[in-house]
């Protein structure tokens, strides 16, 4: 992986996990928090997209499919937590 593929990574990690936070209504997980959120939940929504038969494309998609995929982390995240 050169600079560019980790920096657009970085990016985009960083733009699902805020667009998550915002949408779950949590707290702030701080820049490099949305960062995790946002890769993590791009392996997600990469595996349930996949599940389901759907495949986005280029940096749009993906931010949409880190979205969805961090979406769903942060809600299991926040089933687990009040049990």
């Amino acid at each position: 992986m050169d600079i560019q593929a980790l920096v657009i990574v970085l990016l985009i990690g960083g733009i699902a996990g805020w667009l998550a936070g915002k949408i779950i209504k949590g707290g702030g997980f701080g820049i490099v928090g949305n960062i995790i959120v946002g890769i993590v939940g791009s392996v997600v929504g990469n595996f349930v997209f996949a599940a389901l038969g759907l495949f986005a494309h280029g940096i749009l998609g993906s931010i949409i499919t880190a979205t969805c995929g961090a979406i769903i982390l942060l809600f299991i995240v926040r089933l687990i937590k009040r049990m």
